[in-house]
């Protein structure tokens, strides 16, 4: 089998055609993760996998992350749909969640062990809306100048899901997150070395906040001027779902978000999300004050 893998018009990213995920041999694999590496997103069109075609694909990237304690198999629903066919309200917190989803992050940076890649597929969709955005933090550390990048170099920042949500206007009303209860902020470097490719990228995103040695003001300036910097053309790409699809991304240098779509329409995409290694992804934590401005005890 012969893969073809075209490169789209941004600075990262790729298109692969003429190749069958449901019947992949190790060294089509092997060719698709050398391309998943390079390019940081790949497009596969026409794919309509079923559940556990994804999730064998998925697992090629390494150990599935599990959501909570109750899932049973590799993949979710990233919908706003519920199990009976009813759809979230903008009261409950499943339509919380989807509409915060919609500021540019890096998937579960808010937990001690962040995502290392994810997988979405297409299975619903609105008649319009609903794309999904990705931007190339990669690129977007090589722009900035070396007095900003030293700088960068020695900042962190806490993440949390709580703050995050709080900022799009919602309250996260659980302790009990993937099965953790109370499990604290993570503290994370804002400048990201990629375990396989050695490059460097900004790691920050929606759930990042509280920069040790800043005060709130501060730090909030800071991070929304990186991410507004790094967020822009050359360095995004906006993907147009058609069923069927399935795109896959590498969390270690972009971030993403999706686009607003009319909630009276369903949308529904099947969502797999590999946990990174623990030498490189997990990160110490610290206690998370919600009522206090986000500010972790030090």
């Amino acid at each position: 089998m012969t893969i073809t893998i075209t490169a789209i018009n941004a600075t990262f990213g790729a298109v692969v055609t003429d190749v069958d995920l449901a019947k992949l041999g190790d060294e089509t694999w092997s060719e698709i993760h050398t391309a998943f590496l390079e390019y940081g997103v790949l497009v596969f069109p026409g794919q309509h996998l079923d559940d556990e075609a994804q999730g064998a694909f998925a697992s090629r990237f390494g150990n599935i992350e599990q959501f909570s304690p109750q899932q049973t198999g590799s993949n979710i629903h990233i919908s706003n749909q519920k199990p009976d066919g009813s759809l979230a309200q903008p009261d409950e917190q499943q339509f919380h969640i989807l509409r915060g989803n919609e500021g540019w992050h890096t998937d579960s940076t808010y937990m001690p062990l962040a995502s290392k890649a994810a997988l979405l597929a297409a299975m619903v969709l609105p008649p319009e809306g609903g794309e999904t955005d990705f931007a190339d933090m990669r690129a977007a550390w090589d722009e900035l100048d070396e007095e900003t990048q030293a700088r960068l170099e020695e900042l962190s920042a806490y993440h949390s899901l709580y703050y995050s949500q709080e900022q799009a206007g919602y309250h996260y009303k659980t302790d009990n997150m993937y099965g953790f209860h109370d499990k604290g902020t993570p503290l994370r470097p804002i400048v990201k070395t990629h375990p396989d490719t050695g490059r460097k990228s900004i790691y920050t995103g929606r759930h990042a906040y509280g920069i040790p040695g800043m005060n709130a003001e501060e730090s909030e300036v800071l991070l929304k001027e990186l991410l507004e910097n790094a967020c822009r053309p050359p360095r995004t790409y906006r993907h147009v779902w058609q069923l069927g699809d399935l795109v896959v991304w590498d969390n270690r240098c972009l971030m993403h978000r999706a686009r607003p779509y009319d909630t009276s329409c369903a949308r529904v995409l099947r969502g797999t999300r590999i946990s990174g290694e623990p030498e490189t992804e997990l990160a110490p934590t610290f206690a998370d004050k919600r009522a206090d401005g986000f500010q972790p005890a030090t």
